[in-house]
């Protein structure tokens, strides 16, 4: 063999690494060991975002990490726990409920997070008209995640009270109640919601996807009909004559007739929404192309900063099991697909083609295994009747991929 071919793939610039909780964190080191430290001179600035030093740095070191990604212009991200009551009791080390760390980050890099979902020829969608992927396109600030919220133990009236800088203000009666009751108050900014639209317009230019956008204007007659004005003055000032070009279209529609459509249409574009409905179809899109844990997710900042992560969550049950002994086969390939995708945008930026196409290479031993029948128990249960399967756990999923990752880097 080439000696070459044993020589690591260089990196210059560092990406940013938070490192997460639970099943993932383990899945995580498993990645870096088996199918990123052999191939790559790896160069990163870790960031540990497990929940006990969050609340060791009193969720700083989430700033930090946000910050960090600004900075660089690449991050990668394992998931976290975002702490309820239940884990309140779980960790009794815990000072308070912090906040979701993606949260705080997206406000940070006031970005757009693109999720899409990994598709195999062998996993038939729910929807039998799906063809291709939908990509969900969540504004990644404010709303519900942003809000802060009451809760009161006896009658009165609330208002909403907005105080400008000039000392005028602006006064309006929410609700009177006649005992005890619950309040939400979110905001979002101009800003935020054209740098959200400006995003979507040009990865649907990018991507040569047609895009859509829903909201519920005819409800929320300020909140909502803000975004979708904004929307359209976008589109026609700035965006309306390339995708005409292209020959792509852009429309709103209202999210309960969005979902309608969605249901009817092949697939293939892109469904801009707002920060909790795309929390919410997101994860609807992913389980009915087959699982949660393939689907992709980026967030991209109106200046190009972006960061990747997988959607799901910590994997928690999997995760006890593991730390009772047990071999889990939990499915490791949007945290792969979060790597690669890093990778691949990291030698993008500094002109490293081998980097980049490393990020290829590591996908495409991934879906090589997968069509060989080596896979993980979710998918297992997923694929067309008649296709041969080999369950594994998730260790021998990623030394099948090592493998395989050797042989194209060899091949090159």
């Amino acid at each position: 063999m080439d000696d070459k071919k044993y020589i690591k793939i260089k990196m210059t610039t560092p990406l940013v690494e938070m490192d997460g909780d639970e099943m993932t964190r383990i899945l995580w080191g498993w990645i870096k060991e088996k199918l990123i430290l052999p191939f790559v001179d790896l160069k990163t600035e870790y960031y540990d975002l497990g929940l006990l030093n969050r609340n060791a740095t009193k969720d700083q070191v989430t700033i930090d990490a946000a910050n960090a990604t600004k900075r660089l212009g690449v991050g990668v991200k394992c998931a976290t726990i975002t702490p309820n009551r239940q884990r309140m009791e779980e960790f009794p080390e815990l000072t308070e409920q912090w906040k979701s760390p993606n949260g705080t980050i997206r406000a940070i890099l006031d970005g757009t997070a693109f999720r899409a979902p990994i598709v195999l020829p062998f996993i038939r969608p729910v929807v039998s008209t799906w063809k291709a992927p939908i990509t969900v396109a969540r504004h990644a600030y404010g709303d519900v995640y942003k809000a802060v919220d009451l809760r009161t133990s006896e009658p009165g009236t609330a208002k909403f009270v907005f105080r400008g800088d000039s000392g005028a203000e602006k006064v309006c009666d929410i609700h009177t109640s006649d005992g005890p009751a619950v309040w939400l108050a979110q905001h979002n900014t101009e800003k935020s919601i054209r740098n959200f639209a400006r995003s979507c317009f040009q990865y649907a230019l990018d991507t040569k996807q047609d895009l859509w956008f829903s909201c519920k204007d005819t409800i929320s007659k300020i909140y909502d009909s803000a975004f979708k004005e904004i929307f359209q003055d976008e589109y026609q000032t700035r965006y309306q004559a390339e995708f005409e070009r292209l020959g792509l279209k852009y429309f709103y529609t209202l999210i309960d007739d969005a979902v309608a459509r969605a249901i009817r249409s092949e697939g293939g574009f892109i469904w801009a929404l707002k920060n909790y409905d795309g929390d919410v179809m997101s994860d609807m899109i992913a389980t009915a192309f087959g699982s949660l844990a393939m689907m992709t997710s980026v967030l991209v900042s109106p200046d190009g900063v972006c960061e990747f992560e997988a959607s799901h969550g910590t994997v928690t049950k999997h995760y006890y099991r593991y730390r009772d002994g047990e071999k889990t086969s939990t499915n490791p390939m949007a945290t792969i697909f979060a790597w690669s995708g890093a990778l691949r945008k990291r030698g993008q930026l500094d002109n490293l083609p081998d980097l980049a196409a490393f990020g290829d290479k590591l996908e495409s031993a991934c879906f090589q295994v997968l069509e060989s029948g080596v896979m993980t128990g979710d998918l297992s249960r997923l694929v067309e009747p008649g296709f041969p399967v080999k369950i594994v756990n998730s260790e021998e999923f990623l030394d099948a991929v090592a493998v395989k990752l050797r042989e194209l880097l060899e091949k090159a």
